[in-house]
């Protein structure tokens, strides 16, 4: 089988991937442009969606200091995990934006919160905060953008890690016959679907269960084509 990943994988999921005879091809079709942080208006607690988030976040020193022993909620392990390595303290992770909009209406209706975010970016925990009358502060600390390139295939499968992955491969590119889809989350898997109706959605969103699911689309599907 051979693979299309629209960004570099980790070593671990590409050996798993290898073991089983597949072929891949990495090409990111996204880069990450950190903006100037116009709104300083810092609240008492902080939500963080993506790692690119924290890490700019934590490299703008003054900013640092404004957030740093806040209580924080975020969206995926990965992001929590680079959260405590920074020295925050966690108090809630969900696997996707919506749950964890749900769960900060239902717990925290009373506070006030800095949302450190992307330019392009899911509507859910703004949309739930204003319908809510919810207090937050939207930070931009980067803009995604897409790296437009006609993709040479056959592939048997692409690996979409975000939306904008998705959005970005379709600016030049068709679906492919005889192609399937496998992304890493719900968002992922909601913008694909917009496209082709062939793809999996791993179980949770994090690249181990990720290599499951196409290994069992491998084990399953593929080699008895």
């Amino acid at each position: 089988m051979r693979l299309l990943s629209t960004k570099t994988l980790s070593p671990r999921i590409k050996d798993h991937l290898t073991k089983i005879g597949t072929s891949i091809v990495e090409y990111p079709l996204i880069k990450i442009q950190p903006l100037h942080l116009t709104n300083q208006k810092i609240q008492s607690m902080l939500i963080f969606t993506s790692q690119n988030a924290v890490i700019l976040a934590n490299k703008n020193n003054a900013l640092k200091n404004k957030i740093i022993g806040k209580k924080s909620f975020c969206v995926g392990e990965k992001t929590r995990k680079l959260l405590e390595k920074f020295g925050f303290k966690v108090i809630e992770m969900r696997e996707n934006a919506n749950d964890l909009a749900h769960f900060l209406v239902e717990k925290y209706n009373k506070n006030s919160f800095s949302f450190f975010c992307g330019k392009k970016r899911r509507s859910e925990i703004e949309s739930l905060f204003k319908i809510k009358n919810m207090n937050v502060e939207i930070h931009e600390l980067y803009d995604t953008l897409f790296i437009n390139k006609k993709i040479k295939g056959p592939f048997d499968g692409i690996i979409f890690f975000s939306p904008s992955a998705v959005l970005s491969f379709f600016e030049n590119n068709k679906w492919p016959k005889d192609c399937h889809g496998f992304c890493i989350g719900k968002s992922t898997a909601e913008t694909l679907k917009k496209f082709t109706t062939k793809y999996s959605e791993a179980k949770h969103p994090n690249e181990d269960q990720l290599s499951l699911t196409i290994i069992n689309y491998f084990s399953n599907y593929y080699v008895k084509k």
